[in-house]
């Protein structure tokens, strides 16, 4: 029988690791990004198109999905796999950061976050033990611990005071999970580091949830407007304060270049809506770097998005024509697009996991780096 969780390292490179997390519902090759499914959807694509991409995993968002169309509707019409047709490992998120960002006239308790919906302004209470409740009935495979986020920008006392409460909260979490039996079923917890860009509160963060237990462990609170220079110096730290023979999950990152460099230090998962939100606004992603298919130089370019991409999409139809259905505003140009975009996605952790596998990831980084700087 496939054990309920484990991770594999299977080689090293720096501070760089590929390995393997394996799950009853499949294998998840790391490093990994996972696309986002907010509302048991990757846009614009179907779910057997998204596994075609190289994708082992999928993220599921608690706030969209307890909202619309209901954890417990979800559960009946049995979980995000049966709901939406995609039979390998979910992650769910906590549903902290759609609060703090997105609802309407939120309170911040000890209990919990209580909010407006930002739908129809019915009101409800998200707490460390509704938000597993919601993830253990959208039947989520790595369920997340609730957790608070603010700003980086925010004074040392109120990151303090956040990332305190957030390790309060995990221990929450994780009494939750144990209490909801999910260790009898496919399904794991991480927990969330909080700290903001502080070392010190990184640590104490760190040390708290390794007191919990954790099966995994995630880098929260940044890719929040801090810049890439602040986010990589936390990273210069943060992933090592974490247990090296756990993954280390980055959450919401992100763009190319910072996923490499994430990589480079050490961080095994991600996540971004990045790809797909892209595509739909008529922007690929390209090994020389995005461009925006909207421009009139591309009205009669024969080529393809990508010349070294083997996605469906570059195999098939041209730039121009990708050019015509996005001006036109044709569902098949966000279609094609987002395609495109979560195959360079794949095929980038690809070449990372080749990469460190055969010790020469500092020069595939550097070399990609130039490459994808050359057409900006």
């Amino acid at each position: 029988m496939t054990a309920r969780f484990s991770f594999a390292i299977h080689a090293t490179d720096g501070r760089a690791r590929t390995g393997t997390i394996t799950m009853k519902r499949g294998e998840i090759r790391t490093p990994a990004f996972m696309p986002v499914g907010t509302a048991a959807t990757v846009k614009a694509m179907k779910p057997g198109d998204v596994r075609a991409s190289g994708a082992d995993i999928i993220l599921g968002n608690t706030y969209h999905l307890m909202l619309r169309p209901g954890a417990e509707r979800v559960d009946r019409l049995g979980g995000l796999h049966g709901f939406m047709g995609w039979d390998r490992p979910i992650l769910t998120d906590s549903g902290g950061y759609q609060v703090m960002s997105l609802a309407e006239l939120t309170k911040r308790s000890e209990d919990g976050v209580a909010f407006k919906s930002h739908l129809d302004g019915t009101r409800h209470l998200l707490s460390p033990e509704r938000s597993i409740e919601i993830q253990r009935l959208l039947g989520s495979n790595i369920v997340m611990a609730f957790d608070e986020l603010v700003p980086t920008t925010s004074t040392r006392e109120v990151q303090a005071s956040a990332m305190e409460r957030s390790m309060r909260w995990a221990k929450r979490s994780r009494d939750a999970f144990d209490a909801g039996g999910q260790h009898a079923e496919d399904n794991a917890i991480f927990g969330i580091q909080q700290g903001a860009l502080d070392e010190g509160f990184r640590k104490s963060s760190a040390d708290a949830l390794i007191d919990i237990g954790f099966d995994g462990y995630a880098i929260g609170g940044l890719a929040v407007g801090e810049g890439q220079e602040a986010m990589f110096g936390c990273l210069d730290f943060a992933p090592g304060q974490l247990p090296v023979e756990k993954p280390r999950y980055l959450m919401g990152v992100g763009k190319p270049t910072d996923i490499v460099g994430a990589v480079e230090r050490g961080v095994d998962m991600f996540d971004c809506v990045l790809p797909t939100r892209s595509g739909r606004t008529g922007q690929a992603f390209t090994r020389q770097g995005p461009i925006n298919i909207r421009n009139a130089r591309f009205a009669e370019d024969q080529g393809p998005l990508d010349p070294a991409c083997g996605c469906p999409v570059c195999g098939t139809w041209s730039r121009a024509y990708l050019h015509h259905l996005v001006r036109a505003g044709e569902i098949l140009g966000a279609m094609l697009m987002t395609e495109h975009n979560i195959w360079f996605y794949q095929q980038m952790m690809a070449d990372l996991r080749a990469a460190i596998g055969e010790g020469r990831l500092t020069a595939f980084a550097d070399d990609f780096r130039s490459r994808y700087a050359a057409g900006q």
